[in-house]
């Protein structure tokens, strides 16, 4: 179950269906619930990317018609007025869509009907899960819905039930006059049923407006003759490519993905892909990820056209150059990055990235480089950002390494170790850092650790550290580890 913030606590935002069977409801407050069903897994739920998840929905079901939009956090709006025959009429259409859903994971009610409000009523109100009204029977099939299938909010609704009005027949029957000094012109719509009831009808005209379709960044050039060799390829996409960074730099976007594809003269397609480590459009760098998979195109007998597609692309603003030329210290490290991973492949291309834990070897992850950083974390105090960072070797070894230590006095620093069957006399030490082990991760039978830094008699550095405590309950003697090296 997925949960909101409310005016009194979180409430229920949606469920699956194990939890509608036991009665909950969207709005309902998850302590109450709690009551019902103690053992509810309750998550929040991430309203944003929902949203943005539906919006991208939307243009992927323009396959169908062109006018679609979103309609509230988990509806689709279509308008298939003069399109429905192109898929063998509406029966066809509703097979194919049920189908695309299916295959996408997701569950769709889906309702044709003559109007908005009709199609709105029968997707969430009606008893089947797919529904055809025809337009002489819309009063007959939506007068037997409840009247919260009007799109009315929630009190409106409860005022309807308390004044016995339970369907929309029986709203319908109630003289137009009557209604009208109840609800006076200018109520708003979800709390207006005669003007949502006049919609569902089709006495009130409500057009479906489609969200704006941004145009694709593309570039396409047709060939006079077709082209088969690899200079020719080159050519072709060094004036795509300045073509293409005329069209970003008007709409300030930088290009995260870009695919350069050829169109034979058979019909087949061959393309390639380059990805940045964050927007660009300078055409000499993104020309340059090309330059190792060019050769890779199959051009059969010939491509006849080429184009050249953002596939991802970012808000990149202008930037105002400093004295020197330059506009970002950054900038000359993401190009390198982007180069060597499209010579090497992005994952031989790696960074560390902070993991959100204190032992060493969890620390860090190593990430793919071109993932995009975290924003920074804001210490929570001004005395605990002022803290030194800890020490920490060069080199972190994959995992730590048994030693024999030898010590002058016990729980003391070593003063000498075998590692790899060599024999390290140990001429300086500091330490140690104790290193506490995770409680909500790990057993409780973990034993903590004191990393010692420590530096033999030929100069060379290492990061070791006794796990256990003589005495502490938790396994016999202490063990020794070498973990990491800085020299």
């Amino acid at each position: 179950m997925l949960a909101r913030p409310g005016t009194h606590g979180p409430v229920i935002h949606d469920m699956n269906a194990a939890a509608a069977a036991l009665g909950m409801a969207r709005g309902a407050r998850v302590t109450d619930m709690r009551t019902l069903v103690p053992d509810l897994r309750v998550e929040e739920a991430e309203e944003r990317l929902d949203h943005a998840d539906l919006a991208r929905l939307s243009h992927w079901c323009r396959r169908w018609c062109p006018w679609t939009r979103t309609d509230g956090a988990d509806g689709l709006m279509l308008d298939t007025t003069g399109a429905d025959h192109l898929w063998g009429g509406e029966a066809a259409l509703i097979a194919d869509m049920r189908r695309a859903f299916a295959q996408l994971g997701l569950t769709a009610h889906i309702a044709i009907a003559p109007t908005v409000g009709s199609a709105w009523a029968f997707a969430r109100h009606g008893q089947e899960k797919v529904a055809v009204c025809p337009p002489d029977r819309l009063a007959e099939r939506l007068g037997a819905l409840p009247v919260a299938a009007l799109r009315l909010d929630g009190n409106t609704v409860l005022l309807l039930e308390r004044l016995g009005f339970r369907t929309i027949a029986a709203l319908a029957e109630v003289p137009r006059a009557a209604m009208a000094r109840r609800f006076r012109h200018g109520t708003p719509l979800p709390a207006n049923p005669l003007a949502r009831l006049d919609q569902a009808m089709g006495r009130t005209t409500e057009p479906l407006v489609a969200a704006a379709i941004t145009e694709p960044l593309r570039s396409l050039r047709t060939l006079a003759e077709p082209i088969t060799e690899i200079d020719s390829f080159s050519h072709v996409l060094d004036h795509l490519m300045r073509d293409l960074a005329i069209q970003m730099e008007t709409r300030n976007i930088g290009a995260r993905c870009l695919r350069f594809s050829g169109f034979r003269v058979d019909g087949g397609v061959s393309a390639i892909q380059v990805a940045t480590s964050r927007p660009s459009r300078a055409p000499e760098h993104l020309a340059k990820l090309f330059e190792n998979r060019i050769e890779t195109l199959d051009p059969g007998f010939g491509f006849e056209a080429m184009v050249l597609d953002v596939i991802d692309g970012q808000d990149l603003a202008l930037t105002q150059p400093d004295l020197s030329g330059e506009t970002d210290t950054g900038v000359a490290l993401s190009r390198l990055i982007d180069r060597l991973i499209a010579r090497l492949g992005r994952q031989s291309v790696l960074r560390p990235l902070g993991h959100g834990s204190h032992v060493p070897e969890r620390a860090e992850v190593l990430v793919p480089a071109d993932t995009a950083m975290p924003g920074p974390a804001r210490a929570t105090t001004a005395k605990a950002s002022e803290l030194p960072a800890p020490h920490r070797p060069l080199r972190l070894l994959p995992r730590p390494e048994e030693v024999e230590v030898l010590h002058a006095i016990p729980d003391g620093p070593p003063a000498r170790f075998i590692w790899r069957r060599q024999t390290h006399r140990v001429v300086r030490s500091g330490g140690p850092e104790r290193i506490a082990p995770e409680w909500w991760r790990e057993k409780s039978i973990v034993r903590l650790r004191d990393y010692y830094n420590v530096e033999d008699s030929d100069g060379r550095r290492y990061w070791i550290y006794r796990e256990g405590v003589a005495g502490d309950g938790r396994g016999g003697n202490p063990h020794w580890f070498m973990h990491g090296l800085d020299a």
